[in-house]
């Protein structure tokens, strides 16, 4: 069967174009119980599904992230604006850090701007982060085409059968060479930052 990697990388880009992300002020500006915190996420995520049948925010889910001390505790089973926006965070976060990186990145997060009225909080940081990663999305088609560019010239000697698998491969696998780099870095990143007290005790 005939890929049309063209179709399909146009396809990639143009969804870059539509990517967004949860605004703070979409959030509301009351505690949510638990259902209503899913309820939000399920609808507001929708588009980062890779399948219908994938769970964004599970119940489960929340309360591991409570167990697990990636997010603070809720009030009275109510969880306020900042808890969302902590599970928003961890939400991207977890398709490509372990538990324990997710915990040393949030708890100076937590511990430093949860709660907190004057000066940096949590929504001022959630803004400002998620503004500098949609400027980013010009610079990342720019990339992507041109690895696209550079896959579509690999194996010239191949057969023109093999050629539509062998080249679509590459370009896959310098796309996961690229993600595999970043991972590597944010790793180290995380190594600098001291551990939480919860991780030293174990």
């Amino acid at each position: 069967m005939t890929i049309n990697t063209d179709q399909l990388l146009e396809s990639i880009l143009d969804s870059l174009d539509r990517i967004d992300y949860v605004k703070s002020e979409d959030i509301p500006d009351i505690q949510l119980y638990m259902d209503q915190v899913t309820t939000f996420m399920d609808s507001h995520l929708a588009s980062t599904r890779r399948y219908p049948s994938d769970k964004i925010l599970t119940k489960t889910m929340i309360n591991n992230y409570a167990k697990n001390h990636l997010l603070p505790p809720p009030e009275k089973k109510k969880y306020s604006r900042e808890h969302m926006l902590l599970m928003l965070f961890i939400y991207y976060f977890k398709s490509f850090l372990s538990i324990t990186d997710i915990q040393t990145l949030m708890e100076p997060l937590t511990g430093k701007y949860f709660q907190k009225e004057d000066g940096y909080n949590l929504e001022s940081i959630y803004n400002e982060v998620m503004e500098l990663e949609k400027s980013q999305v010009d610079v990342l088609k720019d990339t992507v085409r041109r690895l696209y560019s550079t896959s579509q010239n690999s194996f010239s000697d191949a057969s023109e059968e093999e050629q539509d698998f062998l080249r679509q491969f590459s370009f896959i696998c310098m796309l996961s060479f690229d993600v595999y780099l970043k991972k590597q870095m944010i790793e180290r990143l995380i190594d600098q930052l001291p551990a939480p007290d919860f991780l030293k005790k174990k």
